[in-house]
């Protein structure tokens, strides 16, 4: 049966409408918490995940997955109004599926323990999801801003509203099953937030530099499984060109000291994971070793 078969239609943005009888929308707009699920994946969280959790006051349902946090990440969880569920790891984008199949409500709005709204964008979601939930649009994008070496990125162009679809409807988008470096995918246009949500990236370099590890290692095992090419001859040139685009065609120099220590963060985990990968296939048994290691120090789980 066609949803929108019995009222008038409207639009919103390209190709979508939504469904306006009878009062849906309306109906939505007078609740106190909207039928949405905030869903949070962590391991040891306990400094961020209360205030993520707090810096959404609309949605119905806050859900936990936790992958076995030895820290009070659950206690301060449940403390600040979310239900915790335990998974194993499963690599990020599986993780996330499965977390989408725990929430209690079709429409959710996915963030990490690191992120949460701002004033502004807590204002612009209770204003729209009333019309974008009743809508048949899959997602919707939100921009993303920042803040490196505790104050926010001005001009680095992937840290200054970054747009990355985090609220989504599960029944028509899903997760990459990528161990890192996830996106959600789906079909159909989605609109745009304005306002943005904020990012606290890595409280130290240490912090920074140790999830460029855990990171490479993910990236790396996503290549081997699928039997990526090894493209030694690029490594001479991967470093200075990886830097060269975010440094100046992402105007981090804009940014100072801060600018050029992000962009040669980034460039060191371009030319890092090849190398990586390098050894992966040279050498098989470093695989288990080095996850061995990794999982010894925390780093890895």
């Amino acid at each position: 049966m066609d949803p929108h078969a019995n009222g008038p239609r409207r639009r919103i943005g390209i190709g979508h409408t939504y469904d306006d009888a009878p009062g849906r929308s309306a109906r939505i707009r007078g609740m106190s918490t909207f039928p949405l699920t905030l869903v949070v994946i962590t391991h040891n969280e306990a400094d961020t995940i209360g205030r993520c959790l707090d810096s959404v006051p609309f949605a119905a349902e806050k859900l936990v997955v936790d992958s076995g946090s030895d820290d009070d990440t659950v206690a301060i969880a449940q403390a600040h109004g979310a239900r915790v569920v335990q998974q194993a790891w499963l690599g990020f984008g599986a993780q996330r599926n499965f977390a989408t199949t725990q929430c209690s409500n079709a429409w959710i709005l996915a963030l990490d323990a690191d992120e949460t709204l701002t004033p502004e964008l807590v204002a612009e979601l209770k204003e729209r999801l009333p019309q974008l939930m009743t809508s048949d649009i899959p997602a919707a994008y939100l921009r993303r801003s920042t803040i490196y070496m505790g104050a926010p990125m001005r001009w680095y162009r992937p840290a200054v509203g970054e747009k990355l679809a985090r609220l989504y409807h599960r029944d028509r988008a899903r997760w990459t099953d990528a161990r890192v470096h996830e996106s959600l995918r789906f079909d159909g246009d989605a609109p745009t937030l304005h306002a943005p949500f904020n990012h606290i990236n890595n409280p130290t370099l240490p912090h920074k530099q140790l999830k460029v590890l855990r990171y490479a290692e993910l990236k790396c095992r996503d290549w081997l499984e699928k039997g990526k090419p090894v493209r030694m001859w690029q490594a001479p040139f991967v470093f200075a060109l990886a830097f060269i685009k975010d440094y100046v065609f992402r105007l981090a120099f804009l940014d100072g000291w801060r600018g050029f220590m992000i962009a040669h963060t980034a460039a060191s985990y371009a030319i890092y994971k090849r190398m990586r990968y390098y050894e992966m296939r040279h050498n098989p048994e470093s695989v288990d070793s080095a996850a061995k290691l990794l999982t010894r120090h925390g780093i890895d789980r």
